[in-house]
């Protein structure tokens, strides 16, 4: 954090040409009250669920949530498409310049097109049955194919959750991710945990719901992500979503995996989200010794009742005082920048940066757009 006898300039299209002491600055300074920041990074977000804001009840659990989702997801194509370009629009208002998206469907891509946020299109598979992996592999690839003509260097295929992609699946993608960026969702419930390491609890009331015999699985007596943990050691980078349940030795665990397959590891928090289904939230284990692997996200307007990072940073500050300003910042610009492959040009105010500048009140309550883009 640089104090008020700095002066940041820039030229008209918000690349950022210095830092240089006042007293060189000249006269023609504008002063303001609050913290200059780099736009935010919202690694993770599903906009094309932006239609199901105050549809589903807060606080019904994972199974239920995900059965709510799978219900109600479809709608007509002029609701989806206004409630996508509102959403936009709120990310924009509230410092938001990348997003790390999730896409079962082609239906974020007009709304992408018009160039106003940039976006990492994560194409999400899924799939527990093992007999399906080719034909569910096949058809995400038909999206990801749809995607990549409009935006061929920031889409990616990746895996839904380690409760609903098979081990086959899991290695049709690993296959192809080699150097990519991946992200799943992590550990979001303590079920999950429970289904993988004793193959009970309520995630048998999902498979039995949607038709799906699970005969074939055998619990590993391990957590979802140790489980899984060893398909996603091709790619360069993986973001952990959710985390709400990871323990000391599951980050153990991925820590020794991470050095010897040289995949960074990302854990990227929703706390609201967390709190909306399963009113919970991670443990503080996270943050020990992993402050520059933390990322933060807003999870869908399903899951959420707003898409702005400073009340998920609010949020993380109530409950872990011991985080500083400046920690809780780089969450939501520098660390998410780097998560996404995207720190020349985004998440800090470095020279030939093009990252954003944002003002935010010095309370960290709110922010207004200083320059997007």
């Amino acid at each position: 954090m640089l104090d008020a006898n700095k002066v940041l300039i820039a030229d008209k299209k918000g690349i950022i040409q210095n830092i240089i002491d006042k007293k060189d600055a000249g006269e023609d300074i504008q002063k303001f009250s609050g913290i200059i920041s780099p736009g935010f990074i919202n690694c993770h977000c599903h906009l094309e669920l932006s239609h199901l804001k105050g549809m589903i009840p807060e606080h019904t659990g994972m199974v239920d949530f995900i059965l709510a989702i799978m219900q109600k997801r479809a709608s007509s194509e002029e609701l989806i498409q206004d409630a996508i370009e509102k959403a936009e629009e709120e990310m924009i208002a509230n410092g938001i310049v990348a997003v790390g998206d999730i896409c079962n469907t082609t239906n974020t891509i007009n709304q992408k097109k018009k160039g106003k946020l940039y976006y990492h299109n994560f194409i999400e598979i899924s799939g527990f049955v093992p007999e399906s992996a080719q034909q569910r592999f096949d058809a995400g690839q038909e999206i990801y194919n749809e995607f990549v003509n409009y935006f061929p260097k920031n889409s990616t295929i990746v895996p839904h959750s380690p409760y609903s992609v098979s081990s086959n699946l899991f290695e049709l993608i690993s296959d192809i991710s080699k150097e990519k960026i991946l992200t799943i969702h992590n550990q979001e419930s303590k079920e999950e945990n429970e289904f993988f390491e004793k193959g009970k609890g309520d995630f048998e009331r999902l498979y039995k719901k949607l038709g799906i015999d699970i005969s074939f699985f055998n619990p590993q007596q391990k957590s979802s992500l140790a489980s899984t943990l060893n398909h996603l050691t091709k790619a360069s980078k993986s973001i952990l979503v959710h985390n709400t349940f990871t323990s000391k030795k599951d980050i153990e665990i991925l820590n020794f995996i991470s050095e010897n397959n040289k995949t960074q590891f990302y854990f990227c928090l929703c706390v609201l989200a967390n709190t909306y289904i399963t009113n919970s939230f991670p443990e503080e284990v996270l943050f020990e010794k992993n402050l520059v692997n933390i990322v933060l996200g807003t999870d869908s307007l399903a899951s959420n009742h707003t898409l702005n990072l400073l009340t998920e940073i609010e949020f993380i500050k109530s409950k872990f005082s011991n985080l500083s300003e400046l920690d809780l910042l780089r969450f939501a610009t520098s660390n998410g920048a780097a998560a996404l492959g995207i720190e020349n040009k985004y998440g800090s105010l470095k020279q030939g940066n093009q990252p954003g500048i944002i003002l935010i009140d010095k309370y960290l309550k709110s922010s207004k757009s200083l320059i997007l883009n």
